[in-house]
């Protein structure tokens, strides 16, 4: 399975000959300054929650390409009055069938609205589980107890987490979610996109060491086998 890091949480895995993305933010970002949206290609678009550091390309990358967006019905439903057509909408609960394998909504603890301050929904994880690897797409997030529940429904093979702190976990606390969701190899995003979410990388890295996990943090456009 590759997955390509395009900076702060966005980013790309390619599952079964389908190219799925996950909350599009390039405009703004000035980690994807040097990235062309035209040439971002993908079947599904995932979407853990309505804010623009997740959502700024999402309704021109989803014309150009024709993906599916999965996301929150609240944010569906506005996709819909933006021209998109091809949607799915889901909540937190059940896990929903897809071509490429089976993905469960999951809770965040973290706010989700648009720019113009409507409402966006729960925002979410995601827990794919697929022939090929079963991984945890956590969102923007604190720390919390529901991540216990992932392992009664996946044994995972890694897992993707924000460790910038501030909104969201950081790295330490990332640890714990590790723990919690009995993984040890874990994407770290939503960090050093700027001042406030800035973190120590190598620091960061021989924390997760010292606890006997793996903190992967690809460069930015850099596709991995994982």
């Amino acid at each position: 399975m590759k997955l390509t890091f395009y900076g702060h949480a966005t980013m790309a895995i390619e599952l079964k000959g389908k190219k799925i993305l996950f909350d599009p933010f390039f405009s703004g970002n000035p980690l994807a300054e040097g990235i062309d949206i035209n040439d971002i290609a993908a079947d599904y678009i995932f979407v853990t929650h309505g804010h623009g550091d997740h959502t700024s390309d999402l309704v021109a990358i989803a014309k150009h390409t024709g993906a599916t967006v999965v996301a929150a019905i609240e944010i569906t439903d506005w996709l819909q009055t933006q021209g998109v057509e091809k949607v799915h909408p889901m909540n937190h609960g059940a896990f929903i069938s897809f071509e490429f394998g089976k993905v469960k909504g999951v809770n965040a603890i973290h706010s989700s609205s648009f720019n113009d301050g409507r409402y966006a929904g729960n925002p979410m994880g995601f827990v794919f589980v697929t022939d090929e690897n079963s991984f945890y797409i956590s969102g923007d997030t604190a720390l919390t107890m529901d991540m216990q529940l992932i392992p009664l429904w996946a044994k995972l093979d890694f897992s993707v987490m924000p460790i910038g702190g501030n909104f969201t976990m950081d790295a330490g606390e990332a640890i714990i979610a590790a723990d919690f969701v009995k993984c040890g190899k874990v994407v770290g995003i939503h960090y050093n996109t700027w001042g406030i979410i800035g973190i120590d990388v190598e620091k960061a890295k021989a924390d997760f060491a010292a606890a006997g996990k793996t903190l992967i943090l690809p460069g930015v456009g850099e596709t991995i086998d994982i």
